[in-house]
């Protein structure tokens, strides 16, 4: 499903990628780990097309197109989702009102019908019930007011109503209590854990892998993957911490 190959990126003119290869198949569910600093989340705003995120080499494939080529809603309509570490507040607008137009401007892209404003409630309704957040959460302004555990929710709702074929979640489990992590871990699991489906999950701690289980397990330091293995290598890390894995 994605295929990067010896990325190279730059912030600021300063190189955060260094050579970064990795391939994910559909129905598999991969976590990367790794020191603050090392590039995690320069992968994934680099996947997802943000701005100021300069590729300077390599290549990444998504379902054989050049995903590089892709402007960040093309990005999106083609199926990719990125999470946020810190969901941005939206003052004056909805959610229930963001969510449908982010949704059918998707549709739009793949010539597909937009949902009217009936049928998009009640796709809005069943997964909002998955992430046990009341539909009156979805009514106020994104964001706006809301506990870290609750925007992290929300972005799990909203993964739900676009139903991405791959996702890339920097750090769901950051600022998360037990509830809200094990609410947003099974909400992955419910979204995503399906075929023809992939995930990225960038973390630094076990606890969220515990509800996820994650396929194959990364070790991203400098820049690059310096490490992969199986679900054991994140029980490793916990505890001998990244130098000595790594």
């Amino acid at each position: 499903m994605l295929v990067i190959d010896d990325l190279h990126a730059e912030v600021a003119g300063k190189p955060i990628l260094k050579g970064l290869s990795l391939t994910i198949n559909a129905g598999e569910i991969h976590a990367i780990m790794g020191p603050n600093g090392a590039g995690k989340s320069t992968l994934g705003y680099t996947l997802g097309g943000r701005p100021g995120y300069e590729v300077t080499g390599g290549s990444v494939t998504f379902e054989g197109r050049d995903l590089l080529a892709l402007a960040p809603h093309e990005r999106a309509a083609a199926g990719l989702f990125l999470g946020f570490q810190y969901p941005v507040e939206i003052p004056g607008v909805s959610n229930v009102q963001f969510l449908r137009e982010a949704l059918n401007a998707q549709r739009r892209q793949r010539g597909e019908t937009e949902l009217s404003g009936g049928a998009f409630l009640q796709v809005a309704k069943l997964k909002a019930g998955l992430l046990k957040m009341d539909m009156d959460m979805l009514k106020r302004p994104v964001n706006v007011g809301f506990s870290g555990g609750e925007k992290k929710r929300a972005e799990m709702v909203q993964m739900g109503i676009l139903d991405p074929k791959f996702a890339v979640l920097d750090e769901t489990d950051s600022g998360l209590d037990i509830d809200a992590l094990r609410i947003c871990g099974e909400g992955i699991n419910t979204i995503m854990r399906k075929p023809g489906k992939a995930v990225l999950l960038i973390t630094h701690y076990q606890r969220l892998l515990d509800v996820v289980k994650p396929d194959f397990v990364h070790v991203l330091a400098g820049g690059r993957i310096v490490r992969s293995g199986g679900p054991e290598l994140a029980l490793e890390l916990e505890r001998e911490g990244y130098e000595a894995v790594a």
